[in-house]
């Protein structure tokens, strides 16, 4: 026969377990935008590392602070520099991938207000298997990168 203190924590050393195994293998560092005077527009940077043995695919991204946002790629062909969406951010395991200006960056589009210096911007990766990564981009002067 079980004790009661044992049918209690039982349960919860499951849910705890269960927790663990339902963390992401994804780590997101060292995101940052610069901030946006005059636009309701901006773009995210970041550090995405796959900490796991299985790819990882990044199929969409949220902000509360954000009608619209997405990957956005930069291209330079010549001396043309040219900006399109990327459907998915497929990581390696072990891989890390850098989003960085005139490469890899989330774009925010219809800002709900101006970034300035300081402020806080929340983020969230949608991940290929339906889990989410939750985040926060620290918002940079603009003479800062």
């Amino acid at each position: 026969m079980r004790t009661p203190a044992v049918q209690l924590i039982a349960p919860l050393a499951l849910c705890a377990l269960g927790a663990i195994a339902a963390t992401p293998a994804l780590r997101a560092t060292q995101a940052w935008i610069r901030a946006t005077p005059g636009t309701d527009v901006a773009a995210a940077y970041l550090t995405l590392t796959n900490t796991g043995t299985q790819p990882i695919t990044v199929v969409g991204v949220r902000s509360s602070v954000a009608a619209q946002a997405m990957i956005h790629e930069t291209k330079l062909v010549g001396a043309t520099s040219s900006m399109r969406p990327r459907e998915s951010l497929l990581i390696a395991p072990g891989a890390t991938v850098r989003l960085a200006p005139d490469g890899l960056h989330v774009m925010l589009h219809g800002l709900s207000h101006v970034l300035k210096a300081g402020d806080e911007v929340p983020l969230v990766l949608l991940l290929g298997d339906g889990g989410t990564v939750a985040l926060t981009a620290h918002v940079r002067a603009l003479d800062q990168e």
